[in-house]
């Protein structure tokens, strides 16, 4: 069953999905891309850690011949730590090579 504080952490990690997928990204600004969406989630109501990663192998392999490519969700790995009335939850975003897939869980 799922309470308030696991549907927050929901909510927060497919708001950073679908605000982001599609950035113009490289390795230059892969950094500062990750905290503008660490800094997102943060603001968000009952948010108490939140972490991005952009995997720079994939990202590498991705970049076009103009220096950029697109953020993949395939690319993109999202936690976040949310407290709601004396309960935590944990969620991750990552994508799922099984399932093809950008799957989020609680952990």
């Amino acid at each position: 069953m799922c309470g308030e504080a696991e549907f927050e952490a929901g909510i927060k990690l497919a708001a950073v999905f679908h605000q982001f997928v599609g950035a113009p990204v490289n390795e230059s600004n892969a950094e500062l891309l990750e905290k503008a969406m660490e800094s997102c989630m943060k603001l968000q109501p009952y948010v108490v850690e939140a972490e991005v990663r952009i995997d720079r192998e994939k990202l590498r392999n991705a970049v076009s011949s103009f220096g950029y490519t697109s953020l993949s969700p395939e690319m993109l790995y999202a936690r976040v730590c949310v407290e709601l009335e004396g309960k935590k939850a944990v969620a991750i975003l990552k994508w799922d090579e099984d399932a093809g897939y950008p799957l989020m869980r609680l952990v």
